[in-house]
């Protein structure tokens, strides 16, 4: 643990009795809460109204920040407070009401304690986004603050809530903010005609964002990541469970147990959740979707599989930093690490990761804290898992438990947006990601990334176009293709595109890439995994076909997980149709062999031949003598990917 995050937190003794991966117990997410909350309530205003935590302020401003701050806490407040029936030994309700009464005195007044006006999102929009943590803590507290509250101060708190449901959200999860602001009205005797409007919008969007397989696109496009367990799923089953409402919980909550079958495999061994995506310095929020489970029942995993999740990935970030030793959540992974954020990270903006503590709300009772941990999925044999709707490939080693993600299908590019290299987003653009390792920066060479430099720019990836996955015994494979778009110059070169399949087995990626339309000059360009090269984590690539002899690049400004990296590399001279394989390995096991013996077409030990022919690319596994087959389509789009293993069934898709 970092210098006394135990101690700051309060923390108790571990339980390795009832709690034998993580140690913990409820009383210690209990604890958690209360430290958290503690340390960042020493930064309060005078009235309580905000909380304005040290450090650079998020493109909001101050002021918002402050809000942030107030609202994310009430948020980890709430959880804790009516987890407990509405004991609160440290009196925090009494500060939130004094605060919810100094924040809408006058708002939108430039003061110590007034609130900002919530406005549209594209002028002043993150009030917005905090509304639906104070209506939420209003609504979890309801009998300890809001029903004690005087009228005026209630009428206040209504007005200024309403600016959510009067002005426009942005495209995604945020019309979640007004649903839940008008699931809290509703709650108390305040709803109307707007208060139903909002709630029905957001209804009408989240049943067009749903893709299937459990899992939401952020918005219009095609954006899946951890918002669909701490944003899109939370707060309609939370709302629903809170209402009491059974018709309307069964049918978010069979949306979430779907979604749980493949997303509690996202977490490692070691408790990380996958490093993928955007927000990620909320951090433990990822388990929030797991512990609504648990606390509604709806979920595939067993009350000791989902206390180890949950546990697991809050003490994952407990021991690596995310608290300072002023008892605050810092901005960034394990420590501080400006590379993981964005623009609109403020110091209090790592709070979200109260939604963790949801968790709470099973009582001490509940089966989630009463059953002894049980492995995680990720703990147990190897596996492989598509996830068709999405466009992953979610591969787990249990030797040792790490994940990952094999991306061929969230690009976090809006429908009506172009396809400009300079938004290249490294959380979304790359082949793979794991609970292991994180992108490298743009400033760096990218990681697991297929490239094409053409008159001496290297191209990005932006929009995914999804070819297909699939999954067999001990296998499975994804598939998709992109424009490959460039910097400097024309943005894209005519008739140029790239396929790329991967095919996991074990610890091993197959990694197959036909490039089309390569002009005269062109370079390929394919990289892997960025890792420490004094670490335990160990990254390999090497070419099978095509490809020319590996090196190492350095990538000096590191991940979230490694202060300097280095990043392997294979290249190759294309034009017209290129057809190129490699294999790539991520692996902690200090057991695993390493790739040796690679030549142009054989890596003894792993791979025993490689034949390309006619478009189509057939490679012998040398453990069981399985042949992988993957068949590209020919002639204009769409394409048609065909990947079969003996024994496996042959998925084709357009």
């Amino acid at each position: 643990m970092n210098a006394s995050a135990g101690d700051l937190l309060g923390l108790p003794p571990e339980d390795r009795t009832s709690s034998p991966y993580t140690g913990y117990t409820r009383a210690h997410w209990e604890a958690a809460a209360d430290g958290m909350l503690d340390a960042a309530w020493k930064w309060a205003t005078p009235g309580g109204a905000r909380l304005d935590l040290p450090g650079p302020p998020s493109h909001s401003g101050v002021r918002s920040d402050g809000l942030e701050g107030y609202a994310r806490t009430f948020l980890a407040a709430g959880f804790r407070v009516a987890g407990a029936g509405g004991k609160d030994p440290n009196g925090l309700l009494e500060r939130y009401a004094d605060g919810l009464d100094a924040g809408t005195r006058t708002p939108g007044r430039d003061d110590t304690e007034s609130w900002p006006l919530i406005l549209d999102h594209h002028v002043q929009g993150q009030p917005m986004v905090e509304s639906a943590s104070v209506a939420l803590g209003l609504r979890l507290t309801r009998p300890w603050l809001w029903d004690r509250l005087a009228s005026d101060v209630q009428d206040r708190a209504e007005q200024w809530l309403r600016g959510a449901l009067r002005h426009v959200p942005a495209g995604n999860n945020w019309y979640l903010f007004p649903y839940t602001v008008a699931g809290f009205l509703e709650s108390v005797g305040r709803g109307d005609a707007e208060t139903a409007r909002a709630r029905e919008r957001a209804s009408e969007l989240l049943e067009h964002w749903y893709r299937g397989d459990g899992w939401y696109a952020d918005g219009d496009g095609r954006a899946f990541d951890h918002y669909n367990g701490w944003a899109l799923h939370l707060y309609p089953l939370l709302d629903a469970h809170l209402a009491g409402d059974e018709k309307e919980s069964a049918h978010h909550g069979a949306r979430l147990r779907e979604h749980l079958e493949s997303f509690s495999l996202m977490f490692g061994g070691d408790g990380a959740p996958l490093h993928f995506g955007r927000s990620l310095t909320y951090r433990f929020a990822a388990s929030a979707g797991v512990g609504l489970g648990a606390v509604t029942g709806h979920t595939p995993l067993a009350p000791g599989v989902s206390r180890r999740v949950v546990s697991g990935s809050l003490r994952y970030f407990l021991e690596r930093g995310a608290v300072g030793n002023d008892g605050l959540l810092n901005l960034g992974w394990h420590g501080p690490h400006a590379a993981t954020l964005q623009s609109y990270s403020g110091p209090a903006s790592p709070y979200w990761a109260s939604k963790a503590f949801v968790a709470l709300l099973a009582p001490a009772e509940h089966p989630l804290w009463v059953s002894p941990e049980e492995a995680a999925p990720s703990e147990g044999p190897d596996r492989v898992l598509s996830v068709p709707a999405a466009g992953f490939l979610v591969q787990s080693t249990g030797a040792d438990g790490v994940v990952r993600l094999h991306n061929h299908g969230s690009d976090h590019v809006r429908p009506d947006e172009g396809e400009s290299a300079a938004d290249e987003d490294p959380h979304y653009a790359r082949l793979a990601y794991s609970t292991v390792t994180g992108p490298t920066s743009a400033e760096n060479t990218a990681d697991n990334h297929l490239s094409v430099t053409v008159g001496g720019a290297r191209s990005a990836r932006r929009r995914i176009r999804p070819l297909g996955s699939g999954h067999g015994d001990g296998w499975g494979w994804a598939a998709s293709w992109h424009l490959p778009v460039f910097p400097a110059g024309p943005s894209t070169v005519p008739g140029l595109r790239v396929e790329s399949v991967t095919v996991a087995r074990g610890r091993h990626e197959l990694r197959v890439h036909r490039v089309l339309g390569a002009p005269d000059g062109a370079r390929a360009e394919l990289t892997g995994w960025a890792t420490d090269p004094g670490g335990p984590v160990r990254s390999l690539l090497r070419g099978l076909h095509g490809w020319e002899a590996p090196e190492e690049v350095r990538a000096p400004r590191g991940t979230a997980f490694a202060r300097w990296a280095t990043v392997p590399r294979l290249g190759a001279e294309v034009t017209g149709t290129a057809v190129l394989v490699a294999l790539a390995s991520l692996t902690a096991d200090p057991e695993a062999a390493p790739l040796d013996g690679a030549s142009d077409e054989v890596v003894d030990g792993v791979v025993d031949a490689v034949r390309v022919a006619d478009d189509t690319v057939t490679v012998r596994w040398a453990e069981d003598g399985a042949r992988t087959r993957i068949a590209f389509g020919r002639g204009t789009m769409p394409v048609t990917v065909t990947v079969t293993v003996d024994h496996g069934v042959a998925v084709d898709h357009g």
